[in-house]
Formats: structure tokens, C-alpha cells, sequence
């Protein structure tokens, strides 16, 4: 794991692109969590005849966590719900990429109980990683 720059935390696969896609995936249905939005940025870019590395984006929440974060900050929706940017660098190593909930709690001033909302993200991140 990298140490949260600009409050993004990078965190290390043990896998390859295919299978932290699939993991991850799993471990939010397995969660209960909801799965929003999935963003092939590859697949995008080669619609358009450019080349990008694997990379796709994971919008995902829980309304019953989410949602009295936004009732407190309505701004924060900006941010929610959460995501994770699975991808592959130029060394062939995947990353799994988030917001660390710190930063988002300061970003928006989000209350300290409510914070502990978003912090699900990190056990995911680290269970999707290992």
C-alpha cells in the first residue's frame, strides 16, 4: 500500500488485472453493496482508436450508509458514492485506487459518526488486493 497522496491510497494486487476485476466484483455482491457504475476506460478508449492500459472504475455505495452522509452534507454526493479504480501500470502491476475516507470526511466536513460510513472501503479494498 502507498501512502495517501492528495488523499488517493494506492494499494497493491496479488493478482492479475482479470482476476482483481473479478475478485473485487465478488466482494461486492457478497457484501451486500451496490454496484452503481462499472467504467471500462480501456474499452472506451479503443472505441475511439486510442490505446490505455486495463483500467476500469467501480462506483459503488450502501444507501443506509451513504445516505445520512448526504442528508448531512448534501455536497458530498460529489464524492459518493464510492469508488475504486482498478488498474494495470506500465510494469504489469495492478493497483486498486481510492479516496481515503479521512480525506473525504475533511474534504466535506462531514461529521466524525458519520464518517465511520465510509471506512467499509478499506477491508474491501484490502480483501480484493490480498
Amino acid at each position: 500500500m502507498t501512502s495517501p497522496q492528495n488523499g488517493l491510497v494506492k494499494v497493491r494486487s496479488s493478482r492479475g488485472f482479470a482476476g482483481t476485476v473479478t475478485r473485487f466484483e465478488s466482494l461486492l455482491e457478497t457484501s451486500g453493496l451496490t454496484l452503481v457504475a462499472r467504467i471500462d476506460f480501456c474499452a472506451d478508449a479503443e472505441r475511439a482508436g486510442l490505446k490505455l492500459p486495463p483500467s476500469v472504475l467501480f462506483l459503488f455505495g450502501n444507501p443506509k450508509a451513504g445516505t445520512p452522509v448526504l442528508q448531512a452534507v448534501p455536497e458530498a454526493a460529489i464524492d459518493l458514492p464510492l469508488k475504486v479504480l482498478i488498474s494495470e501500470d506500465r510494469d504489469g502491476l495492478v493497483w486498486l485506487s481510492y479516496n481515503a475516507p479521512e480525506y473525504l470526511a475533511s474534504r466535506h466536513g462531514i461529521p466524525e459518526n458519520l464518517a465511520a460510513n465510509l471506512s467499509g472501503i478499506r477491508p474491501l479494498v484490502s480483501a480484493a488486493a490480498a
